[in-house]
């Protein structure tokens, strides 16, 4: 019995360290759909942040680069979603995008094309210029 609660209540925390970003973060949505359909409604290109909580460099980028002063300008420019591959509803569009690795961060345009992606992390000042890059890109 200990271990099934031990399991639960693992289960139900994961999501939960999954989706608390500190202060400065942007706006991270958690729907896939959600996220497509804002994009479109506000004419923002998206960013798509394949995850999971187990993994140290998708925990490192959460904590350093996404809050960071270098990133900070780019929030508003674009729309967010935080997507744990370890939830079933995330299983599609981890499978459309091909993620195999993560941090999987896939960037698409307002309309849903896709604009690229990067594997990995990264340092708050590459990701802010990867990111001006995509902004060139969507429009």
């Amino acid at each position: 019995m200990k271990k099934l609660i031990t399991l639960l209540a693992a289960v139900f925390t994961l999501p939960l360290l999954a989706a608390d970003f500190p202060d400065g973060s942007p706006k991270f949505g958690t729907d896939y759909k959600a996220a497509l359909e804002m994009a479109k409604k506000e004419n923002k290109p998206v960013i798509l942040v394949f995850s999971a909580a187990w993994c140290g460099p998708c925990q490192s980028m959460k904590k350093a680069v996404y809050p960071s002063k270098e990133v900070t300008p780019l929030h508003d420019k674009f729309v967010w979603a935080y997507l744990d591959v370890d939830q079933e509803a995330n299983a599609a569009p981890s499978s459309k995008y091909k993620v195999e690795g993560i941090p999987h961060i896939q960037f698409l345009s307002a309309n849903g094309k896709d604009l690229g992606n990067q594997i990995g992390g990264t340092t708050p000042g590459d990701f802010a210029g990867t990111l001006e890059k995509v902004l060139v890109k969507a429009k």
